[in-house]
Order: structure tokens, then sequence, then C-alpha cells
């Protein structure tokens, strides 16, 4: 199972290694408060899978979490060890190269929560979501967590009229198509990192069905930052700030307003027995 050619190249361009610290902190402040309202309290066992350079499985074993991270890109895994390492008081538990369909590493039944904050954006095949939703299942206890995230399949027109993109006819034909199937492909991912790389856009709909397939219950999807971007005039505040995250939990549910959100986040759990 090797990660498509055209994912590891945009990866390989580390145009995403700052993205949560940059624009993306909105993203990163819901899906650290989604975190902590929704894994099982510490200290139980984490599985971090596409946990990238670790952004956050290293705060959770901080938080005195035992944490595993899987990633497929061999740079991301390098990344989490060396900063592990520096976390010495409090480090990964294990990290390692590896794909969200095929945990067979882990033992069935090993874990309290698994974090999928990322491969579902780039299993593009349904069958492919699926095998790694069921190995999520596989992993966990009874009772165990699921917290995954997903793309929007309206997230391209949002961030094309965020930044005027859709002005460019070549990327006006890239939503097009997203809305269409769900697809995300960019034609000029070398010279146009920013359009982002080969991915799936799900509706909230969508993907709570997948998950409810793969056998999990009580599943919910949750918007991460909500209809309207913030701006760091709004984030940098700390008043502000705490405003906008109380304001977007409000609404996280509301049907209406759920696929204007960028990222979604589903959660659910193994079924007790």
């Amino acid at each position: 199972m090797e990660l498509d050619p055209q994912i590891a190249e945009h990866y390989a361009q580390g145009v995403e290694r700052d993205r949560l610290a940059t624009w993306g902190r909105l993203e990163a402040a819901r899906t650290t408060e989604l975190l902590q309202r929704y894994l099982p309290a510490a200290p139980a066992t984490v599985l971090d899978v596409g946990g990238a350079e670790g952004a956050y499985a290293l705060p959770l074993a901080a938080a005195g979490y035992s944490v595993y991270l899987v990633d497929p890109v061999e740079a991301h895994v390098e990344a989490a060890r060396t900063a592990s390492r520096r976390q010495s008081s409090a480090p990964l538990a294990d990290s390692a190269v590896g794909d969200a369909r095929d945990l067979s590493r882990f033992d069935t039944g090993s874990v309290d929560a698994v974090m999928m904050l990322g491969p579902l954006y780039h299993l593009v095949d349904r069958a492919d979501r699926m095998r790694a939703l069921h190995e999520a299942r596989r992993v966990l206890r009874p009772g165990g967590r699921l917290v995954a995230a997903a793309i929007s399949r309206f997230a391209s027109t949002v961030d094309g009229l965020r930044t005027k993109a859709v002005a460019e006819p070549e990327f006006e034909s890239i939503v097009v198509a997203d809305l269409h199937t769900g697809v995300h492909r960019n034609p000029h991912v070398d010279t146009r990192p920013e359009w982002f790389t080969l991915a799936y856009f799900h509706r909230p709909d969508e993907l709570a069905d997948e998950v409810a397939t793969a056998g999990f219950a009580g599943v919910e999807v949750l918007a991460i930052e909500g209809p309207v971007p913030l701006g760091d005039d709004v984030l940098a505040d700390a008043t502000t700030r705490a405003a906008a995250l109380r304001a977007i939990a409000r609404v996280e549910r509301e049907p209406a307003l759920l696929g204007a959100s960028p990222h979604l986040m589903v959660v659910a759990q193994t079924p007790p027995t």
C-alpha cells in the first residue's frame, strides 16, 4: 500500500508543515477543543493514524496519554521522533511508517481511541476508506472512541471565494469537478501547491454513513471551523477568540451549516461488547 505519488510530492514540498500555526490556526484550536471533549481521559492509549509530525500526538503525550503515531510519509515520522526525543519527560510511546488501511502491527482491541485526522482526506476510493475504518474499529477496545476528520465537499468553493481563486478558470474547473464527484485533483501540484493535492471531499451525511457502515455506533458529524473564516485579528485577541470558539460550538451540529465548514469531524464508538 503505497502513497499516491502526487500526494507524496505535495507533502514532500513541506507546504503543510506550518499550516496549523498559520492560516490553519482556527482548525487547530477547534480540533484540540474537540479532542479534549471526546477522547477518553488520560492515561488512555491513543493511536494517531496519519499523525504527520505529531501536531496533536505530542501534546497528548505531554498530557499523560500513551500515544502511538503512524504516518505514510517517512519524513513526517522522523520529524515526530525527533520532537518526541526533545519531549523526553513525556515521549510518544512509538512512531512508525504505516498505512491507515493496514494496522496489523496493532492487536485487535488494543487501544482506547483512534484519531484519523488526515487519512480520510486522501483515500479517494470508498473501498479504501471503508478498509481504514474497519481497521480502526478492529484495533479499538469495546466502547473505544473514533475521532476522524474529513474535508467538506464544499471546501474548495468556500476557499476559492475567500482567496478569490474562483476567478481563475483552472481553479473554477477544479471546484466544479469537486462538487460533482467529490474527487479533488490539482493538475498543477508543482506550481500551485496551495490548491492542495489528490483528495476526497465528503458530504456530511456521506461521512456519517461510511462510519456507521463500518460498524460504529453513536455517530456524530461536527463542523470544525464553522461557516465563516476567522482572521488573525480575531484569533490573536484572547477574549474575541474565546467568544468565536463558543459561537462555532453552538452551531457545530447544525445540518444547514455543516457543509460550509472546510473540515468536518466525525466521532463515534465501537459497540460496548
